[in-house]
């Protein structure tokens, strides 16, 4: 630990150069620099001596297109796409989406001038707002039958590609925890949250002065925070869009909904015990990887997309990290305090507009080879760093948060649970959750606030 505190101060400056809006698992997270193509980044080895996956030479010299979302894999996706074409012929340019701009906005600009992506890495969000109109029916491919389970259905059809499952959750230093309080610790033991909050107040106790880093950006907590009342409402995605349509309707009363009050409960602890607690809106995204890798800090709410941001903090993929609950309540039966929200946060939709019957079937044969592929499959999840809602896909995520995820989701210790919401709900909302968190308002007028909100999308 010392030797990665010596490393602080070299570490922090170049993280504030990189310090753009950093992407996350739904709209933004951290982007490992895809303009410096010359950067030495240690990769998994590919087997490239078997592929028994059939392709179609009738599609050898197609050209398409892919828009891509997801930042942190634009070179790994560029590297995948050059194998595709060595195998199949198939020319596939892969196009990042700008920092700072809104996939969705992107993609429809396109659609606009005439010139749409042949693919499209979207959120689930905007798919289902495209899919009627502009997407291609992808509802009989085989790939279908191998993530049923993450499949999105838009009237019982599916539009898009299930690219991989992302959780979130408290994240943990296990070997932090460990030489503070001078004993093994069992993250499964915490099973409600007033375990959790006793665990807070021993590290306390032991010297750590605030074990928690809390973002302070808007998508943090207006998407990854607050979405847990509806996502645990009984941990589905139907769940989800029914308690939406509730609160829309004034079925469901806020003001009594005791997930929210379970909610509020839960970010007062973490606002109690932040790191930032003094001016939590002068937070750093980026200096939190390095308090967590130093050990200043025990946990951070975050994604396992977060974790070249950990890495970049001298973390190591032998080292111990992973995710606790979210934890509601002190009910060790309530499934929100025992599993992990991961579902598929990205999904890659087809044109089925503007393409060629050709381009369509190219792209449609990309998505095939991911999933079927040895190759791709290893693409996937090696050159990635993607957990792969497939089934047939043997190959395990290298990196702890992700092995963790990954873990969970296959000892059924996760739900899938998606809550589908309006592209503008965690501005709108996230700015709501920024006055709470600096105590700038309360209870009260957040509610009002969420019940506001919705009132205003009927």
């Amino acid at each position: 630990m010392k030797k990665k505190m010596f490393a602080r101060a070299v570490k922090l400056g170049f993280f504030m150069i990189l310090a753009a809006a950093v992407l996350t698992g739904c709209r933004f997270g951290f982007a490992s620099d895809p303009d410096d193509p010359n950067k030495v980044v240690k990769e998994e080895p590919i087997d490239v001596s078997i592929d028994r996956f059939e392709y179609d030479s009738s599609l050898s010299g197609a050209r398409i297109t892919l828009l891509n979302s997801k930042a942190e894999i634009q070179v790994a996706l560029t590297k995948m796409a050059e194998i595709f074409e060595q195998e199949s012929g198939i020319h596939v340019e892969v196009m990042p989406v700008t920092d700072g701009d809104s996939p969705y906005t992107k993609v429809v600009s396109m659609y606009n001038s005439g010139t749409p992506p042949t693919m499209a890495i979207l959120d689930t969000t905007d798919v289902i707002a495209l899919a009627k109109e502009k997407a291609a029916d992808l509802t009989g491919e085989p790939w279908t039958g191998e993530a049923e389970e993450y499949l999105t259905r838009v009237d019982e059809m599916v539009y898009s590609f299930p690219l991989c499952i992302e959780g979130r959750g408290l994240i943990y230093n296990k070997a932090v925890i460990e030489e503070l309080l001078g004993e093994e610790f069992d993250p499964s033991s915490l099973t409600t949250q007033r375990e959790f909050v006793d665990l807070l107040d021993r590290l306390e106790a032991a010297g750590m002065k605030r074990p928690v880093s809390l973002a302070k950006e808007d998508w943090s907590l207006g998407a990854h925070h607050l979405q847990y009342i509806y996502e645990t409402y009984d941990g589905t995605s139907e769940g989800a869009r029914e308690a939406i349509e509730a609160i829309k309707a004034g079925t469901l009363d806020l003001k009594t909904y005791s997930r929210l009050d379970q909610f509020l409960n839960m970010f007062d602890v973490l606002k109690e015990h932040n790191v930032a607690q003094k001016d939590p809106l002068g937070a750093d995204y980026d200096e939190m990887a390095i308090d967590l890798a130093d050990g200043k800090t025990a946990f951070w709410f975050n994604g396992n997309w977060a974790w070249p941001n950990l890495r970049e903090a001298g973390a190591e993929n032998e080292d111990e990290y992973g995710f606790l609950p979210y934890f509601l309540s002190d009910d060790p039966q309530d499934f929100a305090n025992s599993h992990i929200q991961a579902s598929p946060s990205k999904q890659i939709m087809i044109d089925g507009k503007v393409a060629s019957e050709k381009e369509r079937e190219a792209a449609k044969e990309f998505l095939r080879w991911m999933v079927f592929s040895e190759i791709g499959q290893q693409m996937i999840v090696k050159t990635c760093n993607l957990i792969p809602p497939f089934q047939n896909n043997p190959y395990e995520p290298a990196d702890p948060l992700s092995r963790d995820i990954y873990n969970k989701v296959h000892e059924e210790k996760a739900f899938n649970a998606s809550a589908i919401v309006p592209n503008d709900h965690w501005s709108a909302l996230g700015s709501a959750m920024q006055k709470y968190l600096a105590g700038r308002s309360g209870r009260e007028e957040l509610t009002e606030s969420v019940e506001g909100y919705w009132e205003s999308q009927k």
